[in-house]
C-alpha cells in the first residue's frame, strides 16, 4: 500500500461517523433534581422556555422564557431574565421585542443573544375556512430576528428581516446563535421538519456582516433537518444538534466536517463547559410522536475528546406525548446542570450529589 493511500484511508477513516450505537439509557445520574428554585415575582407562573445559558461569572443565569404562555404575543412581560447564583431575579428585559424567544448565548464579554423563532403576521385561527378573511396587520412586524444585548439590556445590534425573510435573505425560524472567539457569529435555522424548510447555517462577521449559508434539509452529509442548537469546545470546534436526524455534527468554523455522533440521541439543546464536557439534552424521544424510539428522553453528560456518554438524568415522565424534559441545557462553573423545559414549562437545576 503507498503511503499516500494509507494515509487517504486513515483520514477517511478519522471523520466517518461510528456505527449507530444502542441506546445509551442506562447510565449513572448523580444529580439531584431541585425544581422551583429560580423564583419569579409574584403573579408571574414560567412559560415554556427553550433559551438558557450561563453568565460570564459562571453563576448567574440568563433565560429567554415565552411569557407565561407559549408565546409572547400581545404580552407586557419582559422574556429575557437573570437570575443569581441563589435562584432570585436581578434582571429583566426585551418586553415587546420579540414573539417566540428560543436560542440564547452570553458571549465571552457577557452580552446576551437571543433568537426570535415566531412572528406576528396576520393568520386565520387553526380550521378557519382558508377564504375568510385574515386579522388586521399589527402596526409593527416583529420576529424571525437575533438580537445583541449589552448585560444591562441595552440593544447593541440586529440581524435579520422583522417579521422574518426567507432565502437568500434571513431569517425564517432561526434556533439558535453562538458568538466564536474571534466575534464570528452562527445562526441556525429551520425549524420545521418537511421539504423546503430552511435548514442550514448562517455566518456573519463581528459587525453583523453576513459572510455565507452553509447547509441545506436532508439527511446527508452537510444536511440538516432542524439544526436546533449549537456550541463549541475549547479547540474551536462549532457543534450542531441536529435534531430530526438524531445526530449531533461536528464542524471546524469554515464548515469542514469533522465528525457526527448518534450517542446523545436526538439533540435540542447542547452546552460543551470549560472543561469540555459536553451536555445534550433530548426532549422528544421515545413517546413523543414517536420519535426515535427505544431512546429515553433526558439530559446526557459526556466528553468532548472522545464522545462518550457518562452519566443520564432521565425525564421523570417517560409516558409524555409532547415535548417533555429539558429541551434546552447549561451548566455553571460548579458542574450544576440547568434545564429549561418547553412542554413542563419549567427551569430546573439539576445538583451534583
Amino acid at each position: 500500500m503507498s503511503g499516500l493511500l494509507a494515509i487517504a484511508i486513515a483520514t477517511a477513516g478519522a471523520q466517518a461517523p461510528a456505527d449507530a450505537p444502542k441506546p445509551t439509557n442506562d447510565l449513572p445520574n448523580s444529580f439531584e433534581t431541585i425544581e422551583h428554585y429560580f423564583k419569579l415575582p409574584e403573579g408571574r407562573a414560567w412559560g415554556s422556555t427553550s433559551a438558557v445559558d450561563v453568565d460570564k461569572d459562571g453563576k448567574s443565569i440568563w433565560v429567554g422564557e415565552r411569557c407565561g404562555a407559549n408565546t409572547c404575543l400581545g404580552s407586557p412581560l419582559d422574556p429575557i431574565l437573570k437570575f443569581d447564583g441563589s435562584g432570585a431575579l436581578v434582571k429583566s428585559f426585551g418586553a415587546g421585542m420579540m414573539i417566540f424567544p428560543h436560542g440564547i448565548h452570553v458571549d465571552k464579554d457577557g452580552n446576551i443573544w437571543m433568537t426570535d423563532g415566531q412572528d406576528n403576521k396576520p393568520r386565520r385561527a387553526r380550521g378557519a375556512p382558508p377564504d375568510s378573511p385574515l386579522p388586521p396587520a399589527p402596526d409593527k412586524l416583529v420576529g424571525h430576528q437575533v438580537f445583541k444585548f449589552s448585560p444591562d439590556g441595552k440593544l447593541l445590534m440586529t440581524l435579520g428581516t422583522a417579521g422574518g425573510a426567507r432565502e437568500p435573505d434571513y431569517f425564517y425560524q432561526p434556533n439558535d446563535i453562538l458568538v466564536a472567539p474571534n466575534g464570528d457569529i452562527y445562526v441556525s435555522e429551520g425549524h420545521a421538519s418537511t421539504e423546503g424548510s430552511n435548514a442550514r447555517i448562517l455566518k456573519f462577521d463581528k459587525q453583523g456582516k453576513f459572510l455565507r449559508s452553509f447547509g441545506r434539509f436532508g439527511k446527508g452529509r452537510d444536511e440538516f433537518d432542524q439544526p436546533h442548537a449549537l456550541a463549541m469546545d475549547s479547540k474551536g470546534r462549532l457543534f450542531v444538534g441536529d435534531r430530526g436526524n438524531n445526530r449531533v455534527v461536528v464542524y471546524d468554523q469554515n464548515f469542514k466536517y469533522i465528525t457526527e455522533w448518534t450517542q446523545f440521541s436526538r439533540p435540542s439543546g447542547i452546552a460543551i463547559d470549560r472543561q469540555d464536557n459536553i451536555y445534550v439534552a433530548d426532549s422528544e424521544s421515545g413517546s413523543v410522536a414517536r420519535n426515535h424510539p427505544g431512546w429515553k428522553r433526558g439530559i446526557r453528560i459526556g466528553r468532548v475528546k472522545d464522545g462518550k456518554v457518562t452519566a443520564f438524568i432521565p425525564d421523570p415522565d417517560e409516558s409524555a406525548t409532547g415535548t417533555s424534559a429539558a429541551e434546552g441545557v447549561a451548566a455553571d462553573a460548579d458542574g450544576n446542570i440547568y434545564g429549561a423545559e418547553v412542554g413542563p414549562r419549567s427551569l430546573k437545576r439539576y445538583a451534583r450529589k
